[in-house]
C-alpha cells in the first residue's frame, strides 16, 4: 500500500504550475490582535512593493510577539483568491513550516526590496 499524506511522494508539477504561484517578498508593516478567530492569531499586514500593501490573518502567536513581527521581512503567496475568516478579509497567505512548538516563518536570509519574486 503506498501512502498519500504530505510527507509522502508529491506529484510532479511542471515550470508553468509553479510560473502561476506569485510569491514575493513583502515586509510587516502592522499587527493586531484577532480576538475573533476561532485558534489563536494575528491580522498582520505588509508592504509588498509594487503590489501594494495586504492584509492576512496568520496564526502564529504561539512563537511570534507582535513586536517580533513589525518591520520583519516575510514571504507571501499573494495570488489566491481572498478569504473570509470572521470579520477579517484574508488578501495573501504568510508561508511557514508548522512544527510541534507553533509555525516558523520562512526566512529571507538577506534583505531584499519588497515585491520580490521567488525564484
Amino acid at each position: 500500500m503506498s501512502e498519500t499524506n504530505e510527507t509522502s511522494q508529491a506529484s510532479e508539477i511542471g515550470w508553468a504550475d509553479f510560473e502561476k504561484v506569485l510569491i514575493v517578498a513583502g515586509t510587516v508593516t502592522r499587527v493586531e490582535t484577532f480576538p475573533e478567530a476561532r485558534k489563536p492569531a494575528w491580522k498582520v499586514w505588509a508592504d509588498f512593493g509594487p503590489y501594494g500593501e495586504k492584509k492576512t490573518s496568520a496564526q502564529v502567536v504561539a512563537l511570534y510577539k507582535a513586536e517580533d513581527l513589525v518591520g520583519r521581512q516575510i514571504v507571501g503567496v499573494i495570488n489566491f483568491p481572498e478569504k473570509q475568516i470572521g470579520p477579517f478579509r484574508s488578501q495573501f497567505l504568510l508561508t511557514g513550516f508548522p512544527t510541534p512548538d507553533g509555525v516558523v516563518l520562512t526566512a529571507i536570509e538577506r534583505p531584499v526590496p519588497n515585491g520580490t519574486r521567488l525564484a
